[in-house]
């Protein structure tokens, strides 16, 4: 098992089950949308955000991003806060009958390597290794000038670089460079534009 400093935010017991078996830390459940009237649960999270910072993952379709959202929202220090993502991939999980409304699989249905990878590349803080980057200086207009915003074809371009980064596509273009801060510098961002994106501006 990985140990983390962090506590990881989850929507339901399948993920936690799941967390919890690859990382040696807490794993909060939100029970799903019933953390929007929890007021315990939600004085539980912003409590340990604020003690050992926490990483929220939540399943990659709509209702998963109002989840990520509604978390971060509560959490007034935003430096307590990591956002791990998982991919868009269609599917569903064994135990159900049915796939999901959106047709993907959720943290329960991702496996090991995957789950792992998005928490590792989220900037989660490896007991023994504090000295794991933690994030680059990719800024706003970085994005803008790589033609990421701004642009008549920003959006779909995004899009292309999410899917290439295995991050789902409900990821605003601010939580795309959130998170590709998190990983790349910015000439290591450049040069993977330059090895995978073609049409670029």
């Amino acid at each position: 098992m990985i140990k983390i400093k962090e506590a990881i935010i989850v929507e339901g017991k399948y993920d936690k089950i799941r967390l919890s078996a690859i990382f040696d830390t807490a794993v909060i459940e939100t029970g799903g949308f019933r953390v929007f009237k929890d007021e315990e649960k939600k004085t539980v999270i912003r409590e340990i955000a604020r003690k050992k910072g926490i990483i929220v993952m939540t399943d990659s379709d709509g209702a998963g991003f109002v989840i990520r959202n509604y978390v971060k929202g509560i959490i007034s220090d935003k430096k307590q806060l990591k956002q791990a993502y998982i991919p868009d991939i269609e599917g569903k999980e064994k135990r159900k009958a049915h796939p999901s409304k959106e047709g993907l699989l959720g943290v329960e249905g991702m496996t090991d390597e995957i789950i792992t990878n998005a928490v590792l590349s989220c900037g989660a803080t490896v007991e023994g290794d504090e000295t794991r980057c933690q994030g680059g200086n990719i800024t706003k207009t970085d994005f803008y000038d790589l033609g990421l915003t701004g642009r008549e074809n920003s959006s779909a371009l995004r899009s292309v670089v999410l899917k290439k980064l295995g991050f789902p596509r409900y990821m605003t273009a601010n939580a795309m460079l959130e998170a590709i801060n998190m990983i790349f510098t910015k000439s290591e961002f450049e040069n993977f534009l330059n090895e995978n994106i073609s049409d670029k501006p």
